[in-house]
């Protein structure tokens, strides 16, 4: 006789599942509580954590409070305020609204909630510990909502053990609470990290809140975006062209003032800055999307910031439309008809396309900086470079002979062409370079031997709150290869010094580099920093595709190439150089 294997789970169990869908870090308790504050009509909310979250979470409101069985009803999975049927789901401007949230936060932490509502004497005070209840009591209080969360994880320790550092942990709580407050301006918040106060926002306008996250200097980088249609409106700011940076950070959508990832309208913007700004820059923008609700699905996600139009190209032509004349009434690009037809005369692109578009590169470089400090270079074997390809595939040194005697051609000042025994060996000066500079920045980050040289004008940079945690995580590496930063508050800081390889160059556009590489590969693992590092700099300061070499660099170039522990391949995973065989020419000129 069989048994029957199916049972239905625990409660506690199926919370803690729960949670692995809902509760992935610290930031999202925060995004949690938070929003329910902002739900429970709160015009203050007090953020308050420690360790990054780990061990102490605290969201304080002068909200409407709840009834005793209300607080003891809210921590029951598929509790929620906000749904009482199927087509409520179509109708939803509120912040949360699943009702899993609170349970499971209940379910993997230890959990005080205090409220009182306006009509009740006393509030109520809670205590859950892994979805067990350990307390329930009246409790004087002031109207609102006290929640504490302590110890996340603390039941589950392979998923506290998932959890990154506290420098990585608090920037993800700090990107919920950008998320959270910039279209909520009419609301005050404080954030406290470890009994530091980091923001303290009065309610104002949207403006006002944009400038109180991301610095002063934001009063006159901002351009106000507003279109009206019978479909949507669009509201916010965008930033000016001439201020957009090479990280991201500043690019955020909302719909109905609730935060969304959308790369086909990131695409839109981005469309709307072409030839605006360099390929390899970001524009910033801080826009909502007013739109009826049944035009749109924002329950695909648990995490609620992935949405579905539609009518996605319908948006995409407003928006385009809506940044394009945004920048044309600034005088920063020529206005265009606005009034024609919104699905008239758009490259929508495809759907699924996330590349930018192509820009025509621009060279700029100083005709007169040679990267290559020849005097410097030790070359032992300055006569005898002479390279031969033998049968194995392999590249050996062999002395050169008189009818090996040396010539270079730049072909396309893109690569280094010269002869070699068995034909004619073809550089790709740039993927070369970088392979040079990666090996020398890695040696330079496994000792303390830097060359600096010193700014003449020390150059300011002002980054937002993640980034500049970013760069302090990584100022003791960035200084053994040369950089001299001396931090000046929590988001400004000055170039004292810069690499010597980067003489020349835009030392605030380098570093800007180097933070979104280093979060396009972010990881715990110090030598994947060190590496990404030398990547990220070798990349940028490596002779690039159109600069003219002399006869002098190129042999150096060659010759520092194959002094490399790796000659053949660049850091980026790319081919440097290729021989094309003597018999190949023979061939072909047969």
């Amino acid at each position: 006789m069989s048994l029957d294997i199916i049972k239905l789970l625990p409660d506690a169990v199926a919370n803690q599942i729960a949670a692995g869908e809902v509760i992935q870090r610290p930031a999202s308790v925060v995004k949690e509580l938070v929003e329910n504050a902002i739900d429970a009509g709160a015009t203050q909310i007090d953020l308050i954590v420690k360790d990054a979250g780990r061990t102490f979470i605290t969201v304080v409101d002068n909200g409407c409070g709840m009834s005793e069985s209300d607080a003891k009803l809210c921590f029951e999975r598929h509790a929620t305020s906000k749904i009482k049927s199927a087509d409520d789901l179509f109708a939803i401007r509120t912040m949360g609204f699943r009702g899993e949230a609170l349970a499971s936060i209940a379910a993997v932490a230890q959990v005080e909630l205090m409220t009182r509502r306006a009509e009740d004497e006393v509030g109520t005070k809670i205590r859950i510990e892994g979805s067990k209840m350990i307390e329930q009591l009246p409790k004087p209080m002031s109207v609102g909502t006290n929640f504490t969360v302590k110890n996340l994880f603390f039941n589950v320790p392979a998923r506290r053990n998932f959890l990154k550092s506290n420098e990585a942990e608090l920037r993800h709580i700090n990107e919920e609470f950008f998320r959270i407050t910039i279209m909520n301006p009419e609301i005050g918040f404080t954030y406290v990290s470890n009994d530091k106060e980091l923001f303290h926002l009065y309610p104002g306008t949207l403006k006002q809140r944009i400038v109180g996250l991301f610095g002063k200097d934001y009063e006159g980088k901002l351009l106000p975006v507003n279109q009206v249609t019978e479909s949507l409106t669009i509201n916010g700011f965008i930033v000016k062209p001439e201020f957009s940076k090479k990280t991201r950070g500043e690019q955020y959508f909302f719909v109905n003032r609730r935060f969304i990832k959308h790369a086909y309208l990131h695409h839109a913007v981005e469309n709307a800055y072409k030839e605006l700004i360099p390929q390899d820059c970001i524009p910033g923008y801080f826009i909502d999307i007013e739109i009826d609700p049944k035009e749109i699905d924002i329950n695909i996600h648990p995490t609620k910031t992935e949405v579905n139009f539609i009518d996605a190209k319908l948006v995409y032509a407003i928006m385009h439309s809506a940044v394009r004349k945004a920048i044309g009434q600034s005088n920063l690009a020529p206005m265009l008809d606005f009034d024609v037809d919104p699905k008239m005369g758009i490259d929508f692109g495809e759907a699924s396309r996330m590349d930018r578009p192509v820009v025509t590169p621009k060279v700029d470089f100083n005709p007169n900086y040679n990267p290559f400090k020849i005097n410097q270079v030790s070359r032992p074997q300055q006569q005898n470079w002479r390279l031969a390809y033998e049968e194995d595939n392999t590249i050996k040194q062999s002395p050169s002979t008189d009818e090996q005697k040396s010539f270079f051609i730049q072909l396309q000042q893109c690569y280094i062409v010269t002869s070699v025994k068995s034909g004619l060996l073809v550089v790709d000066q740039h993927l070369a370079h970088e392979r040079i500079l990666f090996e020398k920045y890695l040696k330079e980050l496994e000792t303390d031997a830097v060359a600096s040289q010193q700014e003449l004008f020390p150059q300011h940079i002002s980054l937002n709150i993640n980034d500049a945690s970013i760069l302090k995580e990584i100022k003791p590496e960035l200084e053994k290869i040369g950089f001299r930063l001396e931090a000046m508050n929590n988001t400004a800081f000055v170039i004292n010094g810069t690499p010597a390889d980067c003489k020349g160059s835009d030392a605030i556009a380098i570093i800007e580099r180097i933070i979104e590489d280093y979060k396009n590969n972010l990881s715990g693992n110090q030598s994947d920093k060190q590496l990404n590092l030398a990547r990220s700099l070798a990349s940028q300061m490596a002779v690039k595709a159109g600069q003219a070499l002399s006869d002098l660099e190129m042999q150096d170039m060659v010759d520092r190439l194959f002094g490399c522990a790796v000659s053949e391949i660049s850091p980026s995973g790319k081919k440097i150089y290729t021989i094309i065989n003597a018999d190949d020419i023979k061939t072909r000129l047969n």
